[in-house]
């Protein structure tokens, strides 16, 4: 047989296999299920009331009605996490489970960020040394397991600077500081490894300038690979660089463990708009920043940052966390001159998304953000998000070889 003939033969029965192979694949209904998370925590703090108030109402039931309305609205947020404060006492455990058994009510899991009430001399508690606090987390891990579950977050001991053994700024004691993280997050995971639960242990939350200090590349290794940094600053801006800054230094990823707006001596009194505009600047920059996996708005209620009034009525600033916690997505077609599939892929607040089966594009609304729309063929288009960019179709001219293109290459070829 002619060795160009027998080529061509070949050729043939390989287009007809994936032309069969494409049209079941352009035809294959596949549900969409777009990613609607761009942190993988998204956390709402309580402190103000699930810590301060905890020796107030820790006998007045009545005050669950407020829980339980409190861990609704920060659902209703889209957070995949609700900070709790309660202190890790026997006293408060009674508290402390009211708070947890609402946040499963409404399905969040918890980041607990509570501590031993002797730490920080909480509730006239005798203060206690390094050893005492490890040896009080394995005994409180060990008596609670039930208030624990998959996903959920512990700080054994959250800006651990504040009691203790001190400062490391101030002592000098920057080895014994580190030592200490490392030891309680493997006295934490050893004991959730014998409850059977997969919980974060490693979530050593610290002011900016002692993570700075403390959190070389070789401890935040030993520590899972996370930094996690309480952060307030003047600026969007300057909240979305420190994040680079951090994960440069420390060699990891970064959780916000707290961030919030108006700090009144950082970002001056700001009316409910301009804190609502901050917050939605602050988190458009963040979350083009890829080191940043997490973070946790601080306050729900009760501070000059509250996502909610004294009153429980929502502030313009729940709107601005609710649009990158629970993010609207839009459609968008991409196709050729003929209405068939082209592979393609957007860029939104740092992430990438590419087209599924049926040539859609599946992206969050993050207003105002011009995205660019490009082709495995170079080309591409610009679009500036807003809810009319929904259902909007892109066609690409992208020029398509026929068959008989296909032959003559082939024939080429020989």
């Amino acid at each position: 047989m002619n060795i160009k003939l027998l080529l061509v033969s070949i050729g043939i029965l390989s287009l007809l296999i994936v032309s069969v192979g494409v049209f079941i694949i352009l035809n294959k209904n596949t549900p969409v299920t777009p990613n609607t998370k761009l942190w993988k925590v998204e956390s709402i703090d309580t402190m103000k009331y699930s810590r301060d108030t905890a020796r107030e109402y820790a006998t007045d039931h009545t005050f669950d009605v407020e829980i339980d309305q409190t861990m609704a609205d920060i659902h209703a947020t889209g957070a995949t996490h609700v900070g709790i404060g309660t202190p890790y006492d026997p006293e408060f455990i009674p508290y402390l489970t009211r708070w947890v058994d609402a946040a499963r009510r409404q399905n969040l899991n918890v980041w607990f960020r509570g501590n031993f009430s002797g730490w920080e001399g909480w509730f006239e508690y005798k203060k206690i040394s390094r050893e005492d606090h490890k040896l009080l987390l394995s005994e409180f891990l060990r008596a609670n397991p039930g208030l624990f579950k998959d996903g959920d977050i512990i700080s054994p001991c959250p800006e651990c600077e504040n009691g203790g053994a001190g400062d490391p700024r101030s002592t000098g004691d920057v080895i014994g500081f580190r030592q200490f993280l490392i030891d309680e997050t493997a006295i934490a995971d050893a004991s959730f490894k014998k409850i059977g639960v997969s919980v974060a242990a490693n979530y050593h939350s610290m002011n900016g300038d002692v993570a700075r200090l403390v959190m070389d590349k070789a401890t935040t290794k030993k520590l899972g690979g996370i930094i996690v940094v309480d952060h307030y600053v003047s600026t969007p801006a300057q909240l979305a660089s420190s994040i680079d800054d951090f994960a440069r230094s420390s060699g990891g990823k970064v959780i916000l463990g707290e961030f919030g707006a108006p700090i009144p001596d950082l970002n001056g009194d700001l009316n409910e708009e301009q804190q609502a505009a901050w917050i939605e600047q602050a988190l458009l920059l963040l979350a083009q920043k890829k080191n940043l996996v997490g973070l946790n708005y601080w306050v729900n209620r009760g501070g000059s940052t509250a996502l909610w009034n004294d009153d429980g009525t929502p502030r313009k600033a729940v709107q601005s966390l609710s649009n990158y916690y629970k993010p609207t997505y839009i459609t968008i077609r991409v196709v050729d001159q003929s209405g068939s599939f082209v592979s393609a892929k957007a860029t939104v607040a740092g992430r990438e998304y590419k087209t599924d089966s049926q040539s859609l594009l599946h992206i969050p609304l993050v207003s105002g953000s011009k995205v660019l729309v490009s082709s495995k063929n170079n080309q591409a288009s610009e679009i500036t998000l807003s809810k009319n960019s929904n259902n909007t179709t892109i066609v690409f001219n992208i020029k398509k070889e026929n068959f008989l293109d296909y032959l003559i290459k082939l024939l080429q070829l020989t």
